[in-house]
């Protein structure tokens, strides 16, 4: 398979963008998402320290004044687009003014994440100039890529205010969705550029029938990613406010984790069905390969997610359970379009 400049560099972006997200989740895991206190410099340098003598005496109070002001500009910004609400919130949150105790490895696993989100911007970029050669053509492959440099641009200001705010719950859970957003818009102009390499044979109305059953399965699964990040910004809640060891984390949670628990059983219910259609009447292919890694992905996450309960949130488990979720989502995302392609007229792109 001959793939083009664009093509090559759209698809490193799918996957280098997974692996940031995969980076994410360990900063997330390992509660280093304040290692750094101030943004995009970590500790007002390019390249952060490794010990806290290279840190001026008071810089704790240094950076807990830089978050004030930069909040007060957020809170402004906020209340005069209406969100007066948030920026009360913001405005009144006693962990901005928490001060931050300098520790190496947490720096530099979230310094890490920073660099790997720089580099992910210039692939994004890169993505972009290439995809001009489609401008005349396929004018629809161009704008999705720019599209996905201004939702990237968009989520490193969200990221700049998760640290600003001494990551309020909420933002974090925002900043999770648009990497996903992020990653399915790359993965639509990747698939614009390519769908003329992917045949599949299927009579219509097992064609249809998997089409909504598809559709259904990938709403089922982005409500359960938001229940799990409800979850995960309860548990941290509970690590701030309570005693509670991290063997009683889920019991502090409330509902919200029975409903998240309870929710995984309709994904496990549709990704079987979409199996039964499959093996009955003997489709192969690409949609085959797409509904059976779902089908595993699926399992492997409530295992995992048992795995989270019984075995006091591990942050190994945490970081493959926020993976699993990304690729169960690009994976059904991509056998949507594939099925929808197929129900309508195609057009061939260019490959040059």
């Amino acid at each position: 398979m001959n793939l083009n400049i664009y093509q090559k560099v759209a698809i490193l972006t799918v996957f280098a963008t997974l692996f940031l997200i995969l980076v994410g989740g360990l900063v997330r895991a390992t509660g280093a998402g304040m290692g750094c206190p101030d943004w995009p410099k970590c500790f007002d340098q390019f390249i952060p320290p490794t010990d806290v003598s290279e840190l001026p005496e008071n810089y704790k109070e240094v950076f807990v004044e830089q978050r004030i002001e930069k909040n007060k500009k957020i809170v402004k910004y906020l209340n005069t687009l209406g969100f007066t609400e948030l920026a009360l919130t913001i405005e009144n949150d006693p962990n901005v003014t928490k001060e931050e105790e300098f520790n190496a490895v947490k720096t530099w696993t979230e310094y890490v994440n920073r660099l790997a989100g720089a580099l992910i911007g210039l692939l994004v970029l890169a993505t972009f100039f290439t995809s001009l050669r489609y401008w005349k053509s396929r004018k629809s492959i161009t704008i999705t890529s720019g599209i996905a440099v201004f939702l990237t641009i968009f989520q490193g200001w969200l990221g700049s205010v998760v640290v600003s705010t001494n990551l309020l719950p909420g933002t974090i859970s925002i900043h999770m969705v648009f990497a996903m957003i992020i990653v399915t818009v790359l993965l639509y102009g990747v698939f614009q550029a390519t769908s003329s390499l992917i045949e599949i044979e299927i009579k219509p109305e097992i064609l249809n029938r998997l089409y909504l059953l598809s559709i259904g399965l990938i709403i089922f699964t982005t409500l359960q990613m938001v229940l799990g990040t409800q979850v995960r910004e309860a548990i941290d809640a509970v690590k701030i406010t309570t005693d509670t060891v991290r063997t009683g984390w889920l019991d502090q949670v409330g509902n919200i984790f029975i409903i998240h628990r309870s929710f995984s059983w309709l994904v496990l219910i549709a990704a079987i069905w979409i199996m039964s259609v499959i093996w009955k009447h003997q489709v192969q292919g690409v949609i085959y390969k797409l509904a059976f890694a779902n089908f595993v992905l699926v399992i492997t996450q409530i295992i995992v997610g048992v795995g989270l309960e019984y075995l006091n949130m591990l942050a190994f488990l945490q970081v493959i359970h926020l993976v699993g979720i990304a690729l169960m989502i690009c994976t059904q995302f991509l056998m949507i379009l594939i099925l929808r392609s197929q129900k309508l007229p195609t057009v061939s792109p260019v490959i040059g």
